[in-house]
């Protein structure tokens, strides 16, 4: 437990020189919001090839995998798996929630997390919606930027897919709130951990991959689609789903959802969080 605050503390002092690395126009200016945000891309020949590689082992074995495995377990069974994989990640969204100052949040997510363990048998089901305490993702990316922390520039990692410099941060940041990372990573069951992994990105990468096909079809230029998508749906997230006043350019973009917050009606998941093959947003730190 010391090397996980060890490694936590560090990941929020790093995180807060990123305040540097981008200073964000005031609003007062609209049109220099707009250029910063469309420009905040430095890397972009590196991240436009990282995408083909991602792209790549999406063809040679993600999109087998994905589809052998929506083809062999029915509806029922993968929305039983998608339920424990969210139940198990309770612990990060609690933390995260009380780092925010979000004392009701995390009062909702505790209360999933005692329902959905007993009454859900496990988290397999998920009896806590139907009772009113909604599922909301919360991370340690949003908890930085609710710090004010700015998301730094565009990255696309390889196999996690688009994050920002913040967001690479709160990756490794969710690793130390998660507890199960110190149980399996320090007992002899260490090889749960990697299937704990790689489960999160196969059910994430299953419920994205019709839009990320239609996305696919429908972009002049797939790169810049991802990117916006990506921003939107971390403002998204970080705003709870509130409408912003310098949210406008994104409106063209309401209507891609991800299955799970269509049936819930809350703010959607990153839609590229499944190139993280072992949290969409998931080698890392999983949904």
């Amino acid at each position: 437990m010391a090397r996980l605050r060890s490694v936590l503390l560090s990941v929020v002092a790093a995180s807060f020189l990123l305040a540097g690395c981008a200073h964000r126009p005031p609003a007062s200016d609209p049109e220099a919001l707009r250029l910063y945000k469309e420009k905040n891309d430095p890397l972009e020949p590196m991240n436009r090839i990282t995408l083909r590689f991602n792209e790549a082992m999406d063809r040679l074995f993600l999109r087998q995998v994905t589809l052998g495995y929506r083809a062999i377990v029915p509806a029922v069974g993968r929305k039983a798996v998608e339920n424990f994989l969210r139940n198990l990640r309770n612990p990060v969204y609690f933390a995260n929630s009380l780092l925010q100052g979000d004392v009701r949040q995390a009062g909702v997510v505790l209360g999933r997390l005692i329902v959905n363990s007993t009454i859900g048998i496990g988290g397999l089901g998920d009896p806590a919606t139907k009772m009113g305490l909604v599922h909301r993702r919360e991370d340690f990316g949003q908890t930085l930027a609710v710090w004010g922390v700015g998301d730094g520039f565009y990255l696309v990692l390889p196999f996690l897919g688009p994050s920002s410099l913040r967001d690479t941060f709160g990756l490794a940041g969710d690793v130390g709130l998660d507890p199960f990372t110190s149980v399996l990573l320090d007992g002899k069951q260490k090889y749960l951990s990697y299937v704990r992994r790689g489960l999160e990105g196969l059910d994430l990468y299953e419920r994205s991959i019709d839009n990320l096909d239609d996305l696919r079809r429908n972009s002049l230029d797939y790169y810049s689609a991802v990117r916006s998508f990506y921003r939107q749906n971390r403002k998204d997230l970080i705003n709870n789903g509130k409408v912003q006043p310098d949210d406008a350019q994104f409106d063209d973009f309401d209507d891609f959802d991800d299955e799970e917050d269509k049936s819930e009606k809350k703010p959607q998941e990153p839609p590229l969080r499944w190139l993280s093959p072992l949290e969409g947003r998931t080698v890392l730190a999983g949904a």
